[in-house]
């Protein structure tokens, strides 16, 4: 097995991230924790401001745990690394647009890797499941963060069922944000990736900050820290250049030049 199970590509403020483990890019420990380093070097990068998750191949995206690593000695309870499983789930500070461009089977682990992004892409040809009911263990991430995606009733349908799922009804229920053709997806995922990062830095991290406090946060507690100023990111926004350069840009009809400080 490659000790470089992860493929990069960097293009001005866009990151790349390519989980490339044949067969099905599942992820045994040493592949989590190699993810854990990239995103963790993508979030301390000031000139990286986006990143894109996707699967090597046209079959899977990711079908969540090596099964076969585990059997060899990996335990379910070891070290992920900084990021927890996939590199990105559990990840502190992480205040960067992520997009997951979903080119196959993603299920177990690999539904909760792409539910650890902000946006998801998919192929048409791509499945979904969270089968670990089946083998009598828990999808833990899935949940926590499925209800939070998509009507509860479903969310519990899926998690008690493991049943399998397409991008239609994904999409119905407000899982993902796009479907395209499997030779359309990178280019969208880009397409998208380039806006976000022509857009303003310091306001994706608040927003990212905000939604986070807001998790476990009464709306009136949230709202009071925020203007407040007792988040980081929400301090460093109002006290930044850009924040002027945004009011000036508007000023004098003209599009601002972000400097992310």
């Amino acid at each position: 097995m490659s000790d470089n199970p992860i493929k990069t590509r960097r293009d001005g403020a866009i990151l790349e991230v390519t989980l490339d483990r044949p067969k099905a890019n599942a992820i045994d420990l040493h592949t989590s924790r190699k993810m854990g380093e990239v995103f963790a070097s993508f979030r301390d990068d000031p000139e990286l401001r986006v990143a894109i998750i996707t699967g090597g191949g046209d079959k899977f995206f990711c079908p969540g745990w090596d099964l076969k690593a585990a059997a060899d000695g990996d335990a379910v309870d070891g070290d992920y690394g900084v990021g927890g499983f996939g590199g990105l789930q559990e990840l502190p500070g992480l205040n960067k647009p992520v997009i997951a461009a979903v080119n196959g089977i993603a299920c177990g682990g690999g539904l909760e890797l792409a539910l650890s992004a902000d946006m998801i892409l998919a192929a048409e040809h791509a499945t979904f499941a969270l089968p670990e009911i089946r083998s009598g263990t828990v999808a833990d991430a899935a949940s926590v963060k499925l209800p939070k995606r998509i009507p509860y009733h479903i969310a519990m349908e899926l998690l008690l069922t493991g049943r399998w799922f397409d991008v239609s009804e994904a999409k119905d229920w407000g899982l993902i944000n796009e479907v395209l053709p499997a030779n359309q997806l990178m280019d969208r995922a880009w397409e998208l990736a380039r806006l976000l990062a022509s857009g303003p830095p310091l306001v994706y991290a608040a927003i990212k900050e905000i939604v986070r406090d807001a998790e476990d946060s009464k709306f009136q507690d949230s709202m009071n820290r925020i203007t407040k100023r007792q988040l980081s990111s929400v301090d460093v926004l109002y006290s930044s250049d850009d924040q002027m350069e945004g009011a000036r840009a508007f000023s004098e009809k003209r599009d601002p030049v972000w400097k992310g400080k």
